[in-house]
């Protein structure tokens, strides 16, 4: 049987992941952001119930990404997320991208010259963002020309290192429909963005996504429901640079920043520069947000989910995979527990995230 990963926030679940998982054949694991997810916010619905939209729509497995694998840059959630999925068998992974290229023939020339290429990295110009360095150290070692600037396709390139002598079968699927942060609702197959834009327009939700009732039934969240208690972490920090990747020139940027911002947008206005990017900003006061220290990542793999297909993949790993289904008075991962803990404080509906839960079937 063909085992297949997907990397994914389903941030809501959408039209356009419902056709990548209708593209694949056999077991299909998903390996999914939980409550924050990786360009530094908090997710419009609870894990939980993305799980379950995905598992309606085809995923025979899903598991969660530690909090420091879902709230960082591309190479980190690539990295961390193929080493899990790598865990659990799968032969392919299987992702969309706005380019169709041969990652197969990427991720194999990274695998013969990972170490040429990461000193050329390190060597272009401090002016550049990653992203730039990332995309001249692929056109330098594939002759490939891309424009390199949509999301998916960032995240294709990392994958494509992540998975570089891995064996592991890269499955590219175009990607229909708006662009990844377009706002329209005029496209066949909506983005998430769109999505999350016009929650409030019934008909366009519904007709954008395979479980609407679910979206607009559930308890929803956004970074105006945590600014507050965002503000109050800053104002009252004596030392931000405790937090995970807060250097002292940010810490005291942000403590100048937020006496005067108006909002969470406002201050990664203030705050972002080339160097520091809105992407990096927003990642890092959601560090900020939820007190993130660097720590180890966690063994165990937690499981949201599973089809009766899924089940069955499960008990032939049991003995070979440290395998958590139900998070008790031994932790699984106390970072993203905590993480858990602030996202319940942003809706008095929501319900717990952690304690109890055991995976949906």
């Amino acid at each position: 049987m063909t085992i297949t990963g997907i990397i994914a926030e389903f941030n809501p679940f959408h039209n356009g992941h419902r056709y990548l998982l209708d593209q694949l054949e056999g077991l299909k694991i998903v390996a999914m952001s939980g409550n924050f997810v990786q360009r530094g916010e908090p997710a419009i619905i609870d894990k939980w119930t993305r799980a379950q939209m995905a598992l309606e729509s085809g995923a025979d497995l899903v598991v969660e990404l530690p909090f420091l694998v879902a709230v960082q840059s591309a190479d980190y959630f690539a990295q961390g997320a193929v080493d899990i999925l790598a865990k659990l068998g799968i032969q392919h992974l299987a992702f969309g991208t706005e380019e169709v290229l041969d990652y197969q023939r990427l991720a194999d020339i990274y695998s013969q010259k990972s170490s040429e290429m990461t000193t050329y990295l390190a060597q272009l110009p401090e002016n550049l963002t990653y992203p730039q360095k990332t995309q001249k150290m692929w056109e330098q070692f594939t002759g490939i020309k891309f424009s390199g600037e949509t999301p998916n396709h960032i995240l294709g390139l990392a994958y494509a290192k992540a998975c570089a002598g891995r064996g592991i079968k890269l499955t590219p699927i175009q990607r229909l429909g708006a662009g990844y942060h377009s706002a329209s609702k005029l496209e066949t197959i909506a983005s998430a963005t769109a999505i999350r834009k016009h929650i409030d327009d019934r008909d366009f939700v519904e007709k954008a996504m395979p479980q609407s009732q679910l979206l607009l039934s559930s308890p929803q969240v956004s970074w105006e429901n945590y600014w507050p208690l965002l503000r109050y972490q800053i104002l009252t920090n004596s030392d931000l640079t405790g937090i995970f990747q807060v250097n002292e020139e940010l810490a005291s940027r942000l403590k100048e920043a937020v006496k005067s911002a108006q909002s969470l947008d406002d201050l990664v206005e203030k705050v972002a520069t080339k160097r520091y990017t809105k992407a990096r900003v927003r990642r890092i006061l959601t560090y900020i947000l939820v007190q993130a220290v660097e720590q180890p990542l966690p063994e165990g793999i937690h499981i949201l989910g599973f089809s009766q297909r899924g089940q069955g993949y499960l008990k032939t790993l049991k003995h070979s995979v440290n395998l958590v289904s139900r998070i008790g008075s031994e932790p699984w991962d106390e970072l993203t527990q905590q993480a858990d803990a602030v996202y319940q404080l942003g809706n008095e509906q929501m319900r717990e995230q952690t304690y109890g839960r055991v995976p949906l079937r």
